[in-house]
């Protein structure tokens, strides 16, 4: 079976689809594949995948999920995807669980290259990818293509990305139906959970290591770890994701971005997911942290209006930092060193989370703490979720008291 190419490249290397005339895509078949209408595909994909550049996350998982459709609809299937039906949805979900080996990747690599002026497709690249979590890697254990499971986030996504598609077709008259609609509702791909899975955080005690390590190493190499121990108290005291405290398509996070209002209350101001405006509240500890960090810069205790101050900067040339891989890095080796400082101590089954640890788990310890002392409308609100149903998620004290009456369950003698 043929290896597919890339189809979409990066919204900085293409134009503006709604100025274009043609949509030629014969450079994405084998020269013994039968097309059928797949210039109206590629122009109907190219709109939709074009209203999403200003979040390259957003971008990127839509651009996944099409490219994926359309490789199957267009290869496999020798279809339009604008015709495609139910039956045609539900297999092509059944291929996307069990995909050709020559489909599968290994790795993450880029779509195209650059040579000589021109973009080129990446022979490396496949539309499917075995993901490798960090206690394998660590092991020395390689990932495989018999490996790679499609997960059921990785599944709701694909109905999700793909029912908005057809959503979108719909409206613009190319389409008579939303194929993923019929069946996403009572899918029988979709599993549902009857309690939602536990949050994945580190502990107090964890923290507690982790937050005095940072503040040793910092206290000892000021010009590599205060930015470090500062974005490990933005991301836990103000529930930041990853992604707010880098500079993207979307904002520039700044130091002006803390505004204190009329009675003299600090918020931080943030750009978010799915481009939503928020307010975070700042804790009296947050804003020690701030201070501590500004000190080190040079710059006055608090921010000023209107202040450009990148919120996070780069280490060496000017600017604030606007990759997110880069931010992972530096809380890594923050997390290695933990674990590290943990086991020396007598810690070492306290410590295993931390080597599966990620950015994230900040987040979400930040919320999973809060909700136990504040009104769970006001941890809503800062961490900027849709519905309160989210929030609840980090609500575990019902698990401890339902697992706390069942611990002394008797098998005898009842």
């Amino acid at each position: 079976m043929n290896t597919p190419v890339p189809i979409f490249d990066g919204p900085e290397f293409q134009e503006n689809p709604f100025h274009r005339k043609h949509f030629a895509t014969s450079a994405f078949f084998p020269t013994d594949a039968t097309v059928y209408q797949s210039e109206l595909d590629y122009e109907f994909a190219l709109k939709f995948l074009f209203s999403y550049t200003g979040s390259s996350a957003t971008f990127n998982s839509y651009r996944r999920e099409l490219e994926r459709l359309l490789q199957w609809a267009w290869f496999i299937q020798k279809k339009t995807v604008i015709n495609l039906r139910r039956e045609d949805i539900e297999a092509f979900i059944e291929f996307a669980r069990h995909p050709p080996d020559s489909w599968i990747g290994i790795k993450n690599v880029a779509r195209f290259k650059s040579r000589d002026g021109l973009r080129i497709a990446n022979d490396d690249w496949r539309p499917y990818v075995v993901s490798q979590t960090k206690e394998l890697a660590r092991a020395g254990i390689s990932p495989q293509i018999e490996n790679y499971q499609l997960s059921q986030s990785a599944l709701k996504a694909t109905f999700s990305v793909l029912s908005s598609f057809y959503g979108y077709m719909i409206q613009e008259g190319v389409c008579e139906a939303n194929p993923v609609a019929l069946i996403r509702q009572k899918s029988k791909f979709l599993q549902r959970e009857q309690t939602h899975k536990p949050i994945r955080r580190i502990s107090n005690l964890q923290w507690q290591f982790l937050q005095e390590l940072a503040a040793d190493l910092a206290d000892k190499h000021p010009e590599k770890y205060e930015r470090s121990l500062f974005i490990l108290n933005c991301l836990l005291g103000m529930y930041l994701r990853i992604s707010e405290v880098v500079a993207d398509e979307r904002a520039t996070p700044t130091m002006g971005d803390f505004r204190r209002d009329m009675d003299g209350n600090w918020w931080f101001h943030v750009t978010g997911k799915g481009n939503k405006n928020r307010i975070v509240t700042v804790s009296d500890e947050m804003m020690d942290a701030l201070k501590r960090y500004r000190k080190y810069l040079s710059l006055p205790p608090l921010p000023v209006a209107g202040e450009r101050t990148p919120l996070v900067a780069k280490t060496l040339g000017r600017g604030a930092i606007t990759s997110t891989r880069q931010i992972r890095a530096l809380l890594q080796e923050m997390f290695d060193l933990a674990y590290e400082k943990m086991a020396q101590e007598g810690f070492a089954d306290d410590a295993q989370d931390l080597r599966s640890a990620t950015a994230h788990w900040l987040r979400h310890t930040g919320i999973s703490e809060d909700v136990k002392t504040r009104p769970r409308e006001h941890v809503r609100d800062d961490a900027g979720h849709a519905s309160m149903a989210t929030t609840d998620k980090y609500i575990d004290s019902d698990l401890r008291e339902r697992h706390a009456s069942g611990r002394r369950k008797k098998l005898r003698d009842i």
